[in-house]
């Protein structure tokens, strides 16, 4: 570290892209690693998407001016594209073993920094009973209640959603989980219980939605948002808990290799990773944190339990790919809700 820390210094700068300061805790984040290592940062358009990021990689390969990015946060299935396209450069940070392993490249191209699952955002000052599982859902007590937070035939978050009800009603086998999430769906439908709109802050504190399945750090900064006005819990199943994740590589063209090194090390340090709790998005050691008590209570207060997380499954693009060709394409025939 010793050495990396001085190589990293002699470098001067680090230049990151798509970090704005108020997503997943990156405003601390950054304004640390500068106090800690007196390394300037240069932010490149904090509002691009993870498609931009690649293609400014691309754009900048013969580039070593600061317009080329050294490091990227990106969607999980630009991680595996990009190292074949031959965009980034392995490394292997000092806590790589208490990552896990389905959540980063074996040679070090990329590793997931954090995810969010799927829970259950509920209105508690109308729901009474709080749902712990998805087949909760079904109940007679939960009719004209329950809401996606998206179309699940084009979002992401809506397709995740219904292939974690899957995984928990199918017998954990991914190959089961789009088809059983969608008689899941299909049955709730029937039951009166499903409410065709996006669910969103307005419509569950109005009541129209009052449970809504999302990531959980979007439900928890609503909490926060709402300010106890409705009351807002929100629960992470007991099963079919789904990860989705967000990945960290080192560009090949890197301007500032060492610095963008130093600066992986930053994130995945335990205060880095802590960082990225504070902005509710959970870190990728996030276990291995709690199971050795390094997560402050007064943080660990504001969340569901830690052991709720503790099930949780990184599908494979391979299986989100196969999921999502099922409830995309099979959605109106067998629940026949039109969700808008």
């Amino acid at each position: 570290m010793d050495k990396l820390i001085a190589d990293a210094k002699a470098e001067g700068m680090l230049t990151t892209i798509a970090l704005p300061h108020d997503w997943c805790g990156y405003g601390e984040l950054i304004a640390s690693f500068k106090a800690k290592y007196g390394i300037r940062v240069n932010e490149l358009n904090p509002d691009a998407g993870s498609a931009d990021e690649i293609e400014a990689i691309k754009a900048n390969r013969n580039n070593k001016g600061p317009q080329a990015p050294d490091v990227i946060d990106v969607g999980l299935s630009f991680g595996p594209s990009a190292k074949k396209e031959g965009l980034l450069q392995p490394y292997k940070v000092a806590t790589w073993n208490t990552i896990p392993d389905d959540a980063k490249d074996p040679e070090g191209y990329w590793y997931g920094d954090y995810y969010g699952v799927l829970a259950f955002q509920v209105n508690t000052d109308i729901i009474k009973q709080v749902p712990t599982d998805w087949a909760d859902l079904l109940k007679p007590a939960y009719k004209n209640a329950v809401a996606l937070a998206g179309d699940p035939r084009t979002s992401n978050q809506a397709i995740q959603a219904v292939y974690a009800a899957g995984l928990a009603l199918g017998g954990n086998d991914p190959a089961k989980a789009g088809e059983a999430g969608l008689k899941f769906f299909g049955d709730m439908n029937k039951a009166g219980n499903f409410v065709p709109v996006i669910g969103k802050a307005a419509s569950l504190a109005q009541g129209a939605t009052p449970i809504i399945i999302r990531w959980d750090y979007n439900a928890l900064s609503d909490r926060d948002t709402l300010k106890g006005n409705p009351k807002v819990e929100v629960v992470v199943p007991k099963s079919g808990v789904v990860a989705g994740v967000y990945v960290q590589a080192i560009s090949a063209f890197a301007p500032h290799p060492n610095a963008a090194k130093l600066w992986t090390e930053h994130l995945y340090s335990d205060e880095g990773q802590i960082a990225w709790l504070k902005g509710y998005c959970h870190p990728i050691r996030f276990n291995d944190l709690a199971k050795n008590k390094k997560i402050p209570a007064d943080l660990m207060a504001k969340l569901p339990p830690a052991e709720a997380y503790e099930k949780a499954a990184f599908p494979t693009l391979e299986q989100q790919a196969a999921a999502k060709e099922v409830i995309t394409k099979r959605w109106d025939a067998v629940v026949g809700a039109n969700v808008k």
